[in-house]
């Protein structure tokens, strides 16, 4: 499938334009006042600008040229508004991708099931020779399925529970279930692959999207949402509300941002009284200006990781859907980050989810005919990809795959894990009792066997335990209480799989196998994927009694589900993953939602919910480390007048006081500038553990946090100097 999703470059001018003036837009104070540490600075340079008014009306009271207090102040604003700037640009990625989205949306007419519709029920199709609905226009025109009729109505009036008729050129008007018909239906607009996907009633694909067109033949769906409330409306809400909920992790770093604000801003305060009675004291020296008290505490606070923290989190949320994810809230990508343990379907994510029927093993006594014919039977109603590669397989064998009149089927279930049909006795039989052919899991059809009065044979025992150590899936068949032999499936696990896992082993991630398998082939296909451990024969419940097993250890789980029996486990996960063609009621009980439907995406999940926190932490480490080299540069340039001794830590050896403290502030303010791109891009996910992560941190960013500043507050230093501007 070849994507035709395109994204805008980082500085893009679409992007940049909108991003300047939302800059300008937050210095409103309300907006400023989320962010702590950046609403201090916000008060500090409404301060410097009052004193340079003070400066220009009575030069003499102030101790400092006016020309040097309007640059603090300039900068300073430069300070707020760079951290404004960037906030603005990652919810411009944000708004844009919510803008494509948007122009998704249309007011489309829609072919209404006219009257009481309860328990309808529909034909195979439009009867022949009888016009379809137009659906393109307001016309009155009235077509039929089967005995029903149908009307025009405009999509922003139906409502959730109506039924609807959509054909080949329609565009679905709502998201809703598909209750009859199958149809191939174009779904690019919403994830961005050109290939179309095959809808159906029945099934974990029987979910529409309000927006997808259909390509081919019709269907009949329920309505499931009510105007506004669409898969779509939802995924433009998520990715453009500029009111981002703040996430624990992110809350708990605002406090000690904070903490850390107020512990400088004391300091800072009571500086200026001790600078008064050193001069009295002394008799001698300038009284440090309230200009530089500001520049000191603006300097000394962490501004660039108080200025770039929102940005990171919206960033989080756009790398999210950049991936075809849509997150419901901050939340749940940085909890994306936390886990440390991942439950993962075998079926299309260990392994490439195209397990075929290759072999028919019959019991001693029994034909490979009457096992096949068994099991073809057994599998007509089973919609799932085994049962049809089980009718195909037959058919290949030269069998004759139409059902028998009066066959009643029954569907495989995940509880029952098995499926079959009851046939009617032959005519003029003797027995007049029906067939029951079933087909499923050994255990439940032992259990099936054993419940009429019969029994598995040894030798179909053995014959499922060969078959599972090959890695195979092995399906019995039974005839009545008659087990007639063995069904051979094969997968096959996908070549990258093991180092991924092992990637993930690194990091403390523990990876757990969830299949419907027996135990023995459980057990191989997990030796050969290379997962930490498996579940085998898991059903609904079992799934939620091991993510509750595992919360209670105190860990974070994530899952990925496409179908209703998975709604229960994935709203009790810390990570849900939601397939998008999978089922509303999985896609209304995760807290992701996978555009692509690919259960693999999980791990890129949280990789990219890793890159989120290794982001926060690498720009925390610099912002904390920048204050070092701040504090050689203005402390002495402070206080060098009152106390000469001080000048032994100008280590940077500035020109003057003024050149160092203006020095300082340009750089504090540049520095967000040049973060930008790694706020909004993020740290390259790397598979490391904790330790390792730390350490590295404490190399790149610790000490860069610390040599930086230096070379950069004395660059400017240097070009002030030269310029003349000090």
């Amino acid at each position: 499938m070849t994507s035709t999703k395109t994204s805008l470059s980082l500085f893009d001018a679409a992007l940049v334009k909108p991003a300047l003036w939302g800059a300008f837009a937050k210095l409103n104070p309300r907006t400023q006042w989320r962010n702590p540490v950046m609403f201090i600075v916000y008060i500090g340079s409404i301060l410097t600008s009052l004193l340079w008014v003070h400066a220009l009306s009575f030069p003499g009271d102030t101790g400092m040229k006016p020309g040097f207090v309007l640059a603090i102040t300039v900068w300073l604003w430069f300070t707020v508004l760079f951290a404004n700037f960037a906030e603005a640009l990652a919810e411009g990625r944000s708004k844009a991708q919510a803008a494509s989205l948007r122009g998704l949306r249309k007011d489309t007419w829609a072919k209404k099931l006219a009257g009481p519709h309860h328990g309808a029920r529909f034909a195979a199709g439009p009867p022949q020779g009888e016009a379809a609905p137009s659906g393109g226009s307001a016309a009155h025109a009235v077509a039929s399925v089967g005995a029903h009729s149908w009307l025009p109505e405009q999509a922003p009036n139906l409502r959730k529970g109506d039924i609807v008729l959509v054909e080949t050129g329609d565009v679905i008007p709502l998201d809703g279930e598909v209750i009859e018909g199958v149809a191939s239906v174009d779904e690019s607009a919403i994830t961005g692959e050109s290939a179309p996907v095959v809808r159906e009633s029945g099934g974990d694909f029987s979910a529409v999207t309000g927006g997808t067109r259909v390509l081919s033949d019709w269907l009949v769906v329920r309505v499931s949402v009510n105007p506004g409330e669409s898969f779509l409306d939802r995924m433009i809400g998520m990715v453009e509300a500029a009111k981002r909920q703040k996430t624990p992790n992110e809350i708990a770093l605002t406090i000690l941002l904070v903490a850390l604000t107020l512990v400088f801003l004391m300091v800072t305060v009571t500086l200026l009284p001790f600078s008064v009675f050193s001069v009295e004291a002394a008799g001698a020296g300038t009284v440090v200006s309230l200009t530089a008290l500001v520049a000191l505490l603006v300097c000394l606070i962490p501004t660039t990781i108080g200025g770039l923290l929102s940005a990171v989190g919206v960033a989080g949320m756009s790398r999210m859907m950049q991936a075809n994810v849509i997150a419901t809230s901050g939340r749940a990508v940085e909890a994306a980050g936390d886990v440390d343990v991942l439950l993962l379907d075998k079926t299309g994510t260990i392994t490439h989810g195209n397990r075929q029927a290759t072999a028919f093993l019959p019991a001693p006594g029994v034909t490979k005919a009457r096992l096949a014919r068994a099991a073809m039977f057994a599998s007509l109603a089973d919609e799932t990809p085994e049962g049809r590669s089980i009718v195909e397989l037959a058919r290949r064998d030269g069998l004759d795959t139409t059902a028998v009149e009066g066959a009643r089927f029954v569907p495989f279930t995940a509880q029952t894990r098995m499926s079959g049909v009851d046939l009617p006795a032959a005519p003029n039989s003797l027995d007049t009792d029906d067939i029951l052919l079933r087909k499923g899991a050994v255990d439940a059809l032992r259990r099936h066997v054993e419940a009429l009065g019969g029994n598995m044979a040894p030798e179909v025992l053995r014959t499922a335990e060969e078959t599972a150590r090959r890695g195979s899936t092995p399906l019995a068949v039974a005839e009545g209480n008659r087990v007639l032999g063995v069904v051979e499936l094969k997968d096959i696990v996908k070549t990258d799989i093991k180092e991924r896992f092992a990637e993930l082993r690194r990091m403390g991630i523990k990876t757990v196998m969830i299949t419907g398998d027996n135990k023995l082939t459980a057990a191989a296909i997990a030796a050969e994927a290379g997962v930490d451990d498996f579940l085998a024969e898991a059903t609904p419940e079992d799934k939620l009694a091991l993510i509750r097993q595992y919360q209670a250890e105190g860990r974070l789980v994530a899952m990925t589900g496409d179908g209703t029996n998975d709604a229960p486990a994935l709203a009790q996960a810390d990570v849900a993953v939601a397939m998008g063609s999978g089922t509303q009621a999985a896609k209304e009980a995760g807290n992701m939602v996978d555009l692509d439907s690919n259960p693999t995406k999980l791990l890129e999940v949280v990789e990219t919910g890793k890159a989120l926190l290794m982001t926060r932490g690498s720009l925390t480490t610099f912002s904390i480390a920048n204050d070092v080299a701040k504090y050689f540069a203005i402390i002495p340039a402070i206080f060098v007048s009152t106390y000469p001794q001080l000048g032994a830590l100008n280590v940077m050896r500035l020109a003057s006081p003024s050149s160092a403290i203006l020095s300082a502030v340009i750089f504090n303010a540049l520095v967000i500038v040049f973060l930008i791109p790694l706020a909004l891009k993020g740290v390259r996910y790397r598979p490391v553990g904790a330790a390792a992560l730390l350490r590295r941190n404490l190399a790149i960013y610790g000490l860069g946090g610390l040599l930086v500043p230096f070379i950069g507050i004395k660059l400017i230093d240097w070009l002030l100097v030269a310029v003349h501007l000090v």
